[in-house]
C-alpha cells in the first residue's frame, strides 16, 4: 500500500474497531486495536496511536481489567502530550473511570477536578472536553456523598449538552444526571432521563451502554419501591450484559438484582446470586458493589439469626468502603454494624461503630475535597 494512502485506511480500521466495540464485541474489538496500534506505530502515526490505545482502554474498562485499561488510557495521554487538553481529555476520563471503578474514587475526583481546574484557567473551553468531566464527576461525588457538588455538575453538564457534537456523550451525560434526580427523590425525571439517554443509544447502537441504560433504570424503580419494574429491567440488562461479555458491569448489576430478590421475599436466591458473582470483585475490581454484596449477604444471615456470618460480611463491607473513601454507603454500613453489636449486648462496640459512621456523615465533601472547580465560562 503507497504511504500516502496509510492514514485513510487505519482511519477506516479504526471505525471498524469501533463499531465491534459498540455492538458489545469487546474482544474482536481489542483484536482490531491491538493491531491497528501496530500499524500506527510502524508508519509513525501518532494521532492514530492515541487513538487505538484509547480504544484498548475502552474494551478493558467493559471487560473489567481495570490495570490494563489504566495503562492503555495513561500511553494515549502520553502520545497525545503535545496536544491541548481538550484533546487529552478522553484519555483522562478514562484513566479516572478506571481508578473510580477499583475503588479509588478520591483520586479519580482528584483528576476530573485538576483536568476541570486547567481548562478553566488555561481553555480553550471545549464544549465536549468539558462535558466530559462534568459527566464523570458526578457518580464519584455522590459516592463520596459530596451530593451539592454532584449536584452542580449535572446542572453544568445538562448546559453544556446543547452544544456538545458527540451524542454518545450526550446520552452518557442523561444516565449520570439522573443519579442526582433519584438521590433528590425525582424518580419520574430520573426515569425521563435515562428513557432518553436508551433513545439515543438505541440509535447509535451502543448495546453496552443501552443494557447500563436498563440496569441504571431497574435501580430508579427499585428506590420508589416498584420492585417488579426492577426486576425486570435488572434481568433484561444481566442478559444484554451476558451477550457482551461486560463482565465487571454484569456483576454489579447482579448485585442490584439481589437486593431486589431480597425485598422482594426471596432472600435464598438473592444469596446465591450474590455467591456466583462475588468471586468477580476485590479491593481493586469494583469495590463498592463487592461491598454492596456483603452488605446484604450480612442482612440475609441477620435475618436467618446467624449473627456471626452477618458480622463477618459487615466488617468485609466495613473495610472495602473505608479504603474507597464511600462516605454514605459507609455511614449505613456503620449504623447496620453498630445495632447487630447493640443486640447482642456489645454496647461499647456498638458505639465505636456508630460514631465511625458519624464522623463519615459529617459536612461531606467540605473538608476533604478542597475547593470545588470553578464552573464552565457561561
Amino acid at each position: 500500500m503507497p504511504e500516502r494512502d496509510v492514514p485513510e485506511a487505519v482511519g477506516r480500521r479504526l471505525t471498524e474497531a469501533r463499531r465491534a466495540l459498540a455492538d458489545g464485541r469487546a474482544e474482536e474489538a481489542g483484536e482490531r486495536y491491538a493491531a491497528l496500534l501496530a500499524e500506527a506505530e510502524r508508519h509513525g502515526l501518532v494521532p492514530e496511536q492515541a487513538a487505538a490505545l484509547l480504544g484498548l482502554g475502552d474494551c478493558a474498562l467493559e471487560s473489567g481489567e481495570l490495570d490494563a485499561a489504566r495503562g492503555n488510557f495513561e500511553q494515549a495521554e502520553e502520545r497525545l502530550s503535545g496536544e491541548t487538553l481538550p484533546v487529552r481529555v478522553p484519555a483522562v476520563r478514562g484513566r479516572a473511570v478506571a481508578h473510580y471503578l477499583a475503588g479509588e474514587i478520591r483520586y479519580a475526583v482528584h483528576l476530573l477536578e485538576s483536568a476541570l481546574d486547567e481548562l478553566d484557567r488555561d481553555g480553550p473551553h471545549d464544549p465536549d472536553a468539558l462535558l466530559h468531566l462534568y459527566t464523570a464527576v458526578i457518580g464519584p461525588y455522590m459516592d463520596l456523598g459530596a451530593h451539592a457538588r454532584a449536584a452542580q455538575a449535572a446542572e453544568f453538564a445538562l448546559a453544556l449538552a446543547p452544544r456538545a457534537t458527540d451524542p454518545a456523550l450526550v446520552a452518557r451525560t442523561h444516565r449520570a444526571v439522573a443519579r442526582t434526580l433519584l438521590a433528590e427523590g425525582r424518580y419520574a425525571e430520573a426515569d425521563a432521563s435515562l428513557a432518553e439517554a436508551a433513545g439515543l443509544y438505541r440509535r447509535l447502537g451502543l448495546r453496552t451502554e443501552l443494557a447500563n441504560c436498563h440496569w441504571m433504570r431497574g435501580y430508579v424503580h427499585a428506590q420508589a419501591g416498584e420492585l417488579e419494574r426492577a426486576e425486570t429491567e435488572l434481568r433484561q440488562a444481566l442478559e444484554m450484559l451476558a451477550q457482551t461479555r461486560a463482565a465487571l458491569y454484569r456483576s454489579q448489576a447482579a448485585v442490584e438484582l439481589a437486593d431486589v430478590l431480597h425485598r422482594r421475599g426471596r432472600p435464598a436466591e438473592a444469596a446465591a446470586l450474590l455467591d456466583g458473582v462475588l468471586g468477580d470483585f476485590s479491593a481493586e475490581r469494583g469495590a463498592l458493589h463487592a461491598a454492596a454484596a456483603h452488605r446484604l449477604l450480612g442482612i440475609i444471615a441477620e435475618d436467618a439469626d446467624e449473627t456471626d456470618s452477618a458480622e463477618e460480611h459487615y466488617v468485609r463491607a466495613l473495610s472495602l468502603l473505608e479504603r474507597a473513601g464511600a462516605a454514605t454507603d459507609l455511614a449505613d454500613l456503620c449504623r447496620l454494624l453498630g445495632d447487630l453489636f447493640r443486640r447482642t449486648g456489645r454496647t461499647e462496640a456498638a458505639l465505636d461503630a456508630y460514631r465511625t459512621g458519624l464522623g463519615h456523615r459529617a459536612t461531606p465533601g467540605t473538608t476533604t475535597l478542597g475547593p470545588a472547580p470553578a464552573g464552565p465560562p457561561f
